[in-house]
């Protein structure tokens, strides 16, 4: 079937870009400080902007998504992404730099809705699972920038000749991928095709899920490795493994992910996974020390990995203005996740803090058990 591995390669080649995009800039912010003397509760309210950006950008989406469709969408997100990337390297001052990573957020957003629709379209039109394997190259987009970011970086300490570089194989990525793009989207319900619409019942269940499964992520990126320094009393050299650990158990997971769909369906998947993910961080906490902190660490990736994939699915046959509400609410979970885990760290303790990440995997359990999930198909 020709036509289904080209366009699942196309489509891979966006979520590639997706990683590889974000991890550029990120990798960079050291010499970003430098440039442009900023301070460390700066560079945050920079990392915030991003994201107000992206969840500011819900009306937008859903109008360009019905306007414009996938395909032309993602044509849009891209270039806006590495004329973004570009000028990141170049921007003259704080205040502008911004107002480009809100545009940036706004891109990024849209970019989100449309690769994922491309993904849920491909599904359909085949009978194949593929969203796994598409989120696992999202993330080998984002190691390979970090490489690529090394490499340059030792050549140069020129901002702009890495994200010159980085441009370059951002437009190759694009290039690769638009003439193969699926052209149409999933069919939309008759009441999502009014401009107005009140979220149904299943699409407020599906942005909990989404919500409650990016805390749950949210916090193994930006607490595990303060978790093993100052409470678990790690060495500085096992420190951040607790980051190393998750991310290559979620990234393996996400590869058998399609195949674990296609054998037990979304609906198990998402219960045992998130059930795993929260029982196994609590046991790894309340057990204490390095090792059951990252065998806890390690079920979170193994069990929350198939969430997203899953929610995005059943999401994009609500049609597009569901999927751009899911898609939102879980950039907000990955926002307003590490300032609730960090407030009750500060008074409690950070054990505590995790325990509520915790409590967030099984909560997606708690969404996911009355939702009507995609019947199972063939695993590519």
């Amino acid at each position: 079937m020709p036509e289904f591995h080209r366009s699942r390669l196309a489509i891979a080649a966006l979520f590639f870009f997706f990683g590889f995009q974000y991890a550029t800039w990120t990798a960079r912010l050291p010499a970003t400080q430098a440039r442009l003397h900023l301070s460390t509760a700066q560079i945050g309210v920079l990392l915030l902007s991003t994201g107000i950006g992206a969840v500011a950008a819900f009306p937008l989406v859903a109008v360009l998504m019905r306007r414009l469709g996938s395909r032309r969408l993602a044509y849009v997100s891209t270039v806006t992404l590495v004329l973004c990337l570009l000028a990141y390297a170049v921007t003259p001052s704080y205040p502008l730099l911004l107002a480009l990573m809100c545009v940036d957020g706004v891109g990024a957003a849209c970019l989100d809705v449309a690769i994922n629709a491309q993904g849920a379209a491909l599904e359909a039109k085949y009978r194949r699972t593929v969203m796994g394997k598409l989120h696992a190259t999202f993330s080998g987009g984002g190691l390979a920038a970090a490489l690529v970011a090394s490499g340059v970086t030792r050549l140069t300490p020129n901002l702009l000749v890495h994200v010159g570089v980085a441009a370059a194989v951002l437009v190759l990525l694009v290039g690769y991928a638009l003439p193969a793009l699926l052209p149409e989207d999933l069919p939309t319900p008759e009441r999502e095709r009014r401009r107005f619409v009140t979220p149904s019942r299943l699409t407020l269940l599906l942005g909990a899920a989404m919500v409650f499964g990016t805390v749950a992520e949210g916090a193994m990126n930006d607490w595990s490795s303060l978790y093993l320094k100052n409470v678990a009393a790690a060495p500085a050299s096992v420190a951040p493994l607790g980051i190393a650990i998750f991310s290559a158990t979620m990234v393996v997971a996400r590869l058998f992910a399609d195949g674990w769909r296609a054998r037990w369906g979304d609906r198990r998947l998402v219960l045992a996974g998130s059930v795993l993910a929260g029982v196994g961080l609590a046991a790894g906490v309340l057990a204490g020390g390095v090792v059951p902190a990252l065998l806890g660490f390690a079920c979170v990736g193994l069990g929350i990995a198939a969430v997203t994939p899953c929610v995005y699915v059943a999401a994009a046959t609500q049609g597009a203005n569901a999927l751009t509400l899911v898609s939102t609410m879980g950039v907000t979970g990955l926002l307003a996740g590490p300032p609730v885990i960090g407030a009750i760290a500060n008074g409690a303790g950070l054990a505590w803090g995790l325990g509520v990440a915790a409590l967030a995997a099984v909560l997606v359990a708690v969404c996911a058990t009355p939702i009507r999930w995609p019947v199972p198909v063939e695993v590519e």
